[in-house]
């Protein structure tokens, strides 16, 4: 439910009006619903997020009918960095009325968020199906698509979805933002000037930018977001990738941590918790000894289908054009980012009694729960069969999550015999172009150089304490390795895989296909050296860091 069309255009004097009038309203009668609505919504229109969110609740404990309220509420969950929260208000919502359009729409959009975007992709399907002429739910399910690189189809559902609301500057823009990641530039210059029409010229400047900066354009980005009085934290980002690439570093640097700060200013829910991180690494490590890894159940390799091939490292450490070489094979397919691995953590909280994850894997080693490992493995193709990753004839898929290595040992456990490939780059590169991208990956710790120093080095002493107590048989992957002799590093890594070698891997680039990262553009191009050493243009805004990660440099061999 949104707020009624007059309460928009109320004065912030005429929202403390009713807000104290209905409050003596309660006050009198806790159940006066009418009231308890009011409130709420008054206290939604002044941001009073805290206040609304205790009106809500008091709402749905009276009549948890009000599927609004579980809408209104989760989206305030959600904002305030309780995303387990929001999910599970909304699905009491569903159990309320499961056939409600909205609240399947708003699961997808919650879903989303944390990356899970073949469940997202469920739930907007499912809102189709039950309000098949709403524009807003075509144009959601529209970005999940694309977000998974389903690009045809999310063309599709953008025309539908501009022909149901051909004035929607939202859908517009999200249209054009398509058409510029698959390469339509002349389409997507037409629907931005469309979303420029309908709103304003300075609505569409971060677009405008994007578009600008695909064709080169940098110092027109500049001008563009510099004449705006206050330009977004993505909008900081976008400008710093044009400073950086005219070779004005100290202007990239400043718009890359201002516009870091502004975003986690605009979104608190993207707070790095250190102290939360540095407990569960710890967890990690005291938990996982050669003893338990030798007494913990491994999985038989089921042999009905394809095999996921892991692809571990960081963000931006070269990942995706990992998966792009090995997805290039005829015997591979490209699986994404996919959060099946993580989601085994929560597997094993819901079905061990007592303890929470990591601990209660230990009950895994007596015979009751030994069947574990066969589950892990069951869940984690069942999740890949619904993203139709089983059925494509090919004998292997990819999964490039990134940071997934801390989840090494569930990995064994499900997949024993899987081929993994580790992929490595100069941690201060990685740092450089984390800092110059939106990223959640690593419990948001991409918002500072701080935190991303700190858990790179959390991840990475993690992962060598993983390669001491049992067998990873992992392929180090070097970025630099690969750039300096593509075709012996290409040739490694298929062997790893124990395929006979394509020479289509040693092509990638000729894939014109979009990959739903920020390397979108990179990946489609040939090998070049071009981002080796970046860091080095940065080297004050990072030598602060060196003895911090003095050891992940030398294990690492840079």
């Amino acid at each position: 439910m949104n707020l009624p069309k007059k309460m928009e255009y109320y004065s912030r004097d005429e929202l403390i009006k009713i807000i104290k009038t209905n409050q003596a309203i309660v006050g009198k009668n806790a159940h006066d619903i009418d009231a308890i609505k009011l409130l709420s919504q008054a206290h939604l229109r002044m941001a009073n997020f805290q206040a609304a969110a205790q009106q809500l609740s008091n709402l749905l404990k009276i009549d948890a009918t009000q599927i609004w309220a579980y809408h209104e509420l989760a989206n305030i969950l959600q904002r305030v960095a309780k995303p387990e929260e929001a999910k599970d208000l909304i699905r009491q919502a569903l159990l309320v009325d499961s056939n409600n359009a909205q609240s399947h729409a708003v699961f997808g959009t919650l879903l989303a968020e944390e990356n899970n975007l073949i469940a997202g992709e469920w739930h907007f399907r499912r809102a189709l199906e039950l309000s098949p002429d709403n524009p807003k739910i075509q144009s959601k399910l529209a970005l999940s698509l694309m977000q998974q690189g389903k690009t045809d189809e999310a063309y599709t559902h953008y025309q539908q979805a501009s022909e149901l609301a051909p004035n929607d500057f939202e859908i517009i823009a999200h249209w054009s933002k398509l058409c510029e990641v698959t390469g339509n530039l002349e389409q997507a210059d037409k629907l931005l000037n469309k979303a420029a029409s309908i709103a304003s010229p300075k609505s569409v400047d971060l677009l405008r930018s994007n578009y600008m900066a695909r064709m080169g354009k940098h110092q027109q980005v500049i001008e563009i977001i510099s004449a705006s009085k206050n330009p977004s934290g993505d909008a900081l980002l976008e400008r710093g990738k044009a400073y950086d690439r005219i070779g004005e570093y100290d202007n990239a640097w400043s718009d890359f941590v201002n516009g870091k700060e502004k975003l986690v200013k605009e979104n608190p829910g993207l707070e790095y918790q250190t102290q939360p991180v540095n407990d569960f690494f710890a967890a990690l490590t005291s938990f996982f000894t050669p003893e338990l890894m030798a007494q913990l159940p491994k999985a038989s390799v089921r042999k009905d289908g394809p095999q996921p091939i892991f692809v571990l490292g960081s963000p931006r450490s070269g990942t995706t054009l990992t998966e792009r070489v090995l997805s290039a094979h005829c015997d591979i397919d490209a699986g994404g980012e996919l959060v099946f691995l993580p989601e085994l953590r929560e597997l094993a909280n819901k079905i061990l009694p007592n303890a929470s994850f990591p601990s209660n894997l230990a009950y895994s080693c007596a015979a009751d729960f030994r069947h574990l490992a066969t589950l892990f493995r069951d869940q984690y193709l069942a999740r890949a069969e619904s993203a139709g990753l089983l059925n494509t004839g090919a004998s292997f898929f990819t999964d490039k999550m990134p940071f997934n290595e801390i989840y090494m040992p569930l990995l064994k456990m499900a997949f024993p015999e899987s081929p993994i490939v580790y992929v490595t780059r100069h941690p201060f590169d990685i740092c450089v172009s984390m800092m110059s991208h939106r990223i959640n990956h690593g419990f948001h710790c991409a918002y500072s150089v701080k935190n991303i120093v700190h858990h790179l080095n959390l991840v990475h002493t993690l992962t060598q304490h993983y390669r001491t107590i049992m067998d990873t048989q992992l392929l180090p992957f070097r970025y630099e390795d690969f750039v300096g002799n593509q075709e012996q590093q290409t040739r490694n890594l298929i062997d790893h895989i124990g395929l006979p070698f394509d020479d289509a891997c040693l092509h990638f680039q000729r894939n014109k296909s979009y990959t739903p990262t920020p390397s979108y553009i990179q990946v489609q191009s040939k090998v070049s050296d071009k981002a080796i050493g970046r860091y080095k243009n940065y080297q004050q805004h990072l030598i602060q860091y060196d003895s911090q990660l003095a050891c992940m440099l030398s294990d690492q061999g840079y």
